[in-house]
């Protein structure tokens, strides 16, 4: 990890971050700010580094037609919910740049809700070993099938997923009778 951002600040060292000693600061200080390993780099200029893979995690729209052309990254990973307009979504399709979107990339946290939803239902208490193997089961499911129709349908990671999602809500609405 190059760089980091929050909302007080943020830090740049090309040759890695020390992110023990970045996460320390964190819970001392509650911002990567004055960090010492590293030097200052705002937002915007974060986004347009040459770096493999960014990962945008906190906030809608960050990423947006007006800066998306100086994005560099050769992959994209969504962290937060819709940190790419899709403006910008677009403008990085045509320029051959994958995103994993968010409804792939961040659902982690929503299968495992289930998981604790299922056991409060059944009186269980699982593992972590266990949620683990079992979160990346799913996941990994999902990778391959969201890669599988996108390549298939000659379509974006994006567009593979919300085809996934729209053919099973009307699979269990046909299954309902409805």
């Amino acid at each position: 990890m190059v760089a980091v951002t929050d909302v007080g600040g943020g830090l740049l060292n090309r040759r890695g971050l020390d992110v023990k000693g970045l996460l320390r600061h964190v819970v001392e200080e509650r911002t990567v700010a004055g960090f010492p390993g590293g030097e200052p780099i705002t937002n915007d200029d974060l986004l347009a580094l040459d770096v493999d893979v960014p990962v945008p995690a906190a906030l809608e729209g960050v990423i947006h037609e007006g800066n998306a052309s100086r994005v560099r990254a050769k992959l994209i990973v969504e962290g937060a919910n819709h940190p790419l307009t899709p403006g910008a979504d677009d403008a990085l399709e045509r320029r051959g740049v994958p995103v994993v979107p968010d409804i792939l990339a961040n659902a982690g946290g929503v299968v495992v809700s289930y998981f604790e939803w299922v056991q409060n239902l059944q009186q269980l208490s699982w593992e972590e070993a266990e949620v683990n193997e079992r979160l990346a089961r799913i996941l990994t499911g999902a990778r391959r099938e969201t890669r599988d129709r996108a390549r298939a349908a000659g379509v974006s990671l994006r567009t593979a997923a919300f085809m996934i999602a729209i053919d099973r809500v009307w699979r269990a609405t046909k299954l309902r009778g409805i």
